[in-house]
């Protein structure tokens, strides 16, 4: 995959998901949001596992058995063990991926192969505990643990997904770098680009990768890279609270105060106060900045990822 000639973010994906009938039962879990909405803006890569694998549709439906952290893929019914034939897919199909510069991964929930979370796994005796991976999830999260992945059902959440996108987003701009712009200018621009994004989400984390990006020319380029993309996308993963970005509001704020006049700094004082408090949505008191940053524009500021976090119809900072 030329990542020259990719012009959105690809997205590996459930299958059922975007509506086919790939289930055990013949059926599927279209998801409305993902399908026509977020898809307007990624490349879904489908996959599923249970049919890629060979086990046809419809089938017999699967349970995970055994131990949480190693268990074994049966059958319902019959309790046939199919668990090496789906590692060996599994291993096929991540190497597959390894080439199709995903920036992240969605999850059919509760899936005994694509769950990435509280998967129902029956001990000896036929109980379930609900801290079970699917065994394609578990895989896939070891083999690309940078990745943004979610599952469907979290995506509901608005916060939750607001975060998803914001770091496949992130992640893509990310490969752009290491395809285009690989060098010590390309990492300096790309986290001065983010700085107001990593400051919302954790400043301290923020100013420890500013740290590390200051002192990069002392260490081997492509060491430094790949400590990089680990520590900011583990930052992305950490929720920002109305605190942090209050904080990365009043930031922004302070480039103005030379243009502001009294009545436009007290009205933004107030709108930022009113989000904190959690009157206002994200993107109230980002609105406003976004037009004094039009009326007085700043070089800095006009890059910054955090005052244009994506396209309007995925209303990004409408619920946060």
């Amino acid at each position: 995959m030329n990542q020259n000639q990719i012009e959105k973010p690809r997205v590996g994906i459930s299958t059922c998901l975007l509506g086919f009938k790939v289930r055990y039962d013949g059926g599927h879990k279209l998801d409305h949001f993902l399908k026509d909405t977020l898809g307007k803006f990624v490349e879904w890569v489908p996959a599923c596992p249970e049919m890629e694998a060979g086990f046809g549709v419809p089938r017999e439906a699967f349970r995970l058995v055994g131990e949480v952290d190693s268990p074994r893929l049966v059958t319902n019914r019959t309790g046939k063990d199919v668990t090496k034939r789906m590692l060996e897919w599994t291993n096929q199909r991540l190497d597959e991926l390894k080439d199709e510069s995903l920036c992240g991964f969605v999850f059919k929930a509760k899936s005994p192969s694509s769950g990435m979370e509280r998967v129902k796994v029956y001990n000896d005796k036929g109980v379930p505990v609900k801290q079970g991976v699917g065994i394609f999830a578990r895989a896939f999260m070891e083999r690309f643990p940078n990745l943004p992945v979610e599952e469907e059902g979290r995506l509901h959440d608005m916060v939750l997904r607001e975060n998803f996108i914001v770091r496949v987003f992130a992640y893509f701009r990310w490969r752009d770098l290491l395809a285009n712009r690989r060098n010590l200018g390309g990492l300096v621009d790309f986290h001065s680009r983010h700085k107001l994004l990593f400051m919302a989400h954790q400043p301290t984390l923020a100013t420890e990768l500013g740290a590390m990006v200051a002192h990069a020319s002392e260490r081997p380029l492509d060491e430094v890279l790949q400590e990089y993309e680990k520590r900011f996308m583990a930052l992305l993963q950490r929720r920002a609270t109305r605190k942090s970005h209050t904080n990365a509001l009043h930031h922004v704020m302070g480039y103005f105060k030379k243009e502001l006049k009294a009545d436009e700094k007290a009205e933004l004082l107030e709108v930022i106060e009113n989000y904190h408090r959690g009157m206002l949505p994200l993107i109230v008191p980002l609105t406003l900045l976004n037009h004094y940053q039009r009326m007085y524009p700043h070089k800095y500021l006009e890059r910054q990822v955090y005052l244009d976090p994506g396209p309007l119809e995925l209303q990004l900072r409408n619920h946060v």
